[in-house]
């Protein structure tokens, strides 16, 4: 009965719009008139793929804070930059000789790639999260390594050292969903927080252990007990940084709340856990090292002259971390992805350069005026760009050979991915194909419409500043992407 209910709504709506020129236009201006957008900034663009005649459209060039519909660049860019079936390799090589004995003379440097699957939640059975380092460990054995004199060095150099991109805010960094790009990934880059809460109101919380284990780790708990359900609790701390500060609440009678948050160095985190790795399968290193403590320039030279690779991982595929970056709207991923292709078109995958060779592979087809883009996630809130210019690039991608491949990413509305709940069971169920993006008073889309008529829709919706809650606009949002499908 509440589908039926919620069926004749949006009919009736549609009805209501359809018999003016266009149902879409009339649709959006609809939308802004809502007193929930009276202070609010809009841009949506809607076009038609096969005549690339615009269907609708409101403030279209204005440039917004897109949240997560940024990550539409990044996982675009990859695919036409590296292809859907490239992988990621870490590199393993010897500095020095290996003796008949077993015995490496020597440095074992291990050589990020930009992996992003070393360990992940995404591509591992939980407590398996370990099974890489132990296949590691089995292909030096196979080698014959049987100890190392020297160090062990981890080298994750070839995305930068920045941390996190620019315009990402202080409250972010700490939690699981501010971790920064790095040439070495392990385990999502996520810090895993297990806490007790107390009894009543107010009661302080006990940090029960953390996993992964870091060294001199320095946590400053302020967080407190509850009646509020669920996460209420935030993590600060700077990228690099041991020190971490907990705030905020979680729920009252708790033996074991877990709460994300990012790595500080998964460099040396990754070089931590490899070493124990090794001496439990009875190969002695005489410590371990990173490339950014040792703070050299020499990356490239380095691996030229004086070493030999021994062992090369191939990590998951771009289709496969794209998949669960739109989907599941993994920054991490996106992120990633934004250096992998920065790395493949010059050698530097630092964020500002990858975010230079973004705009140089696009700004031959796409207008980049009034587009600004900070990082690979969306989670900059130094992002602005406007729904013209997403539409832009869905267009070229539609013409793309990766087209299916990228579609294919995009969550599909009322099934699956972040668009699970959105249209379900009204006309739009099942034909829409879009990115979401959310942040604080921000709510956008961005994606593909399969319409009644046979029109394929490329379109984006971006608000920011809206007077009432995110599901409220979602609601609203809806509206207008019924009326697209019908068009």
């Amino acid at each position: 009965m509440k589908i039926l209910s919620s069926f004749l709504i949006f009919t009736l709506f549609i009805l209501q719009y359809s018999f003016g020129q266009n149902s879409v236009q009339d649709a959006i201006l609809f939308f802004k008139n809502n007193t929930a957008f009276t202070n609010a900034s809009i841009s949506f663009c809607a076009i038609d793929l096969s005549t690339n005649e615009t269907i609708a459209e409101l403030n279209s060039n204005t440039s917004l804070q897109p949240a997560s519909i940024t990550k539409l660049f990044s996982t675009a860019t990859a695919f036409e930059v590296l292809g859907p079936d490239y992988k990621p390799l870490t590199r393993f090589y010897i500095e020095g000789k290996l003796d008949s004995n077993g015995i490496l003379n020597g440095n074992l440097w291990i050589r990020g790639g930009g992996d992003a699957s070393l360990g992940s939640k995404y591509f591992t059975d939980e407590g398996k999260e370990n099974k890489f380092l132990q296949d590691w460990c089995d292909t030096l054995k196979k080698i014959g390594v049987k100890s190392i004199t020297g160090s062990l060095i981890l080298d994750g150099s070839e995305f930068g050292y920045s941390g996190a991109p620019d315009g990402w805010n202080w409250s972010d960094m700490g939690n699981y969903y501010g971790a920064g790009p790095s040439g070495l990934v392990v385990y999502d880059n996520m810090l895993r927080y297990t806490f007790k809460t107390g009894s009543y109101v107010g009661a302080k919380t006990e940090l029960v252990s953390i996993f992964p284990q870091i060294l001199n780790f320095q946590f400053h708990n302020y967080i407190t007990s509850s009646k509020k359900n669920g996460d209420n609790s935030f993590i600060f701390g700077a990228p690099y940084s041991i020190d971490r500060f907990g705030n905020g609440t979680l729920p009252i009678n708790s033996k074991a709340f877990v709460v994300k948050g990012s790595m500080p160095d998964p460099e040396f985190q990754l070089a931590f856990e490899f070493e124990k790795s090794l001496k439990v399968n009875g190969i002695l290193v005489n410590g371990i090292k990173t490339a950014r403590q040792l703070d050299t320039n020499e990356e490239f030279i380095r691996y030229r002259d004086g070493f030999k690779l021994i062992y090369t991982h191939t990590g998951q595929s771009v289709l496969s971390i794209a998949s669960h970056t739109n989907m599941k709207s993994v920054n991490l991923f996106a992120e990633e992805l934004l250096c992998l292709s920065g790395y493949k078109l010059t050698g530097n995958g630092s964020t500002e350069s990858s975010l230079k060779q973004l705009e140089k592979f696009w700004s031959n087809k796409i207008d980049f005026k009034g587009l600004y883009i900070k990082d690979g996630s969306g989670l900059s809130r130094s992002n602005a760009i406007s729904a013209k210019h997403f539409c832009s690039l869905l267009n070229e991608m539609y013409k793309s050979f990766n087209y299916k491949d990228f579609l294919s990413t995009l969550p599909l509305a009322g099934c699956s991915g972040t668009l699970s709940g959105v249209c379900k069971n009204q006309l739009g169920h099942g034909k829409i194909r879009a990115k979401s993006g959310t942040l604080n008073r921000v709510k956008a889309y961005s994606g593909y419409i399969d319409s009644d008529s046979g029109k394929k829709i490329a379109f984006a919706l971006i608000v920011n500043n809206f007077n009432c809650s995110s599901s409220y606009v979602v609601e609203q949002m809806e509206k207008v992407f019924n009326v697209m499908v019908v068009y």
